[in-house]
């Protein structure tokens, strides 16, 4: 017995040096790049601005002034506003899809996840340059609706507006949030639904008591994908919104930017980073719940 235990020992040993290895380029991304930045990220927020890269002594000027300037509570406001109404759509547009992958794709399921996952394989720059043509004012919608003879010219409502902002957006984000939706769907046990049908439920009645709750997670997860990147985006909004859409990510472009203030692009990001923390402690819990229920 002893034997046996010395000899599988080496074995082990090996295993988990080999553990140690795969997991090592990770943990060196993870906390010499991410931690390091936002390391650099909070020292910045709290420097005053000289010009230099890295500011000039310890003040919480920064923060005072986004806390007290209605410009970036409006702006906050409007980034929240728009990237809810993105994750909305998103998540609206993307449970059809998802239910019907899960439930009645039948062989066609490879066929379809690969169509949706075939955007990823284009630059992102490229779907919202291409959405901007499409709603330009000589674009592919007002030519189709002139054609149509619903418009006898064309229009500027399209490009430039909020609603730009987030139809690009949804487009652009709908695969992120189809594949949770339909990882959540996929998992569902089949003896759910075929014992609700035994019990006399009908298909909606199924799907209200068994489908949608079981699905939650993944439509919160599917949110959460949607929402946190949404917030801070800055090249939609810049390629087809106009001033009414500008968020702040573009105002923290701008800080780093044009406006060479590094500290108090910092300090709008830190705050953005804990807007979006206390969302996905509300989603997280949230999740809990539905878990607990389900």
């Amino acid at each position: 017995m002893s034997a046996l235990v010395a000899a599988q020992a080496p074995k082990a040993r090996s295993s988990s040096g080999f553990r140690l290895a795969m997991l090592l380029p990770g943990a060196l991304v993870t906390f010499l790049l991410i931690l390091f930045a936002l390391g650099l990220v909070l020292f910045l927020a709290f420097r005053g601005n000289d010009g230099s890269l890295l500011g000039v002594g310890l003040t919480v000027d920064n923060f005072v002034t986004v806390a007290t300037d209605p410009l970036y509570w409006t702006v906050t406001l409007r980034s929240l506003v728009i990237a809810g109404l993105v994750t909305l759509a998103t998540v609206a547009t993307a449970y059809p899809v998802a239910y019907y992958l899960a439930f009645h794709a039948g062989r066609r399921r490879g066929l379809l996840l690969f169509l949706v996952t075939l955007p990823f394989w284009t630059s992102y720059l490229l779907r919202v340059f291409a959405w901007k043509i499409v709603l330009a004012y000589n674009g592919v919608l007002n030519s189709a609706l002139i054609e149509s003879g619903i418009w006898s010219e064309p229009t500027l409502a399209f490009l430039n507006t909020p609603a730009a902002v987030v139809v690009t957006l949804a487009h652009a984000y709908a695969p992120f949030a189809i594949l949770p939706i339909y990882v959540a769907l996929d998992t569902i046990p089949k003896s759910l639904l075929e014992a609700a049908s035994d019990l006399g439920a009908r298909p909606f009645t199924a799907f209200r008591r068994v489908v949608l709750p079981n699905s939650m997670p993944g439509v919160l997860a599917a949110a959460l994908v949607v929402f946190v990147p949404t917030v801070g985006d800055y090249v939609t909004p810049a390629m087809v919104g106009g001033p009414a859409s500008t968020m702040i990510g573009t105002l923290i472009q701008s800080q780093f930017g044009k406006a060479n203030d590094w500290p108090f692009g910092a300090a709008l990001s830190v705050c953005v980073m804990l807007v979006i923390l206390v969302v996905v402690l509300v989603a997280r819990n949230a999740d809990r719940r539905f878990g607990s229920r389900t």
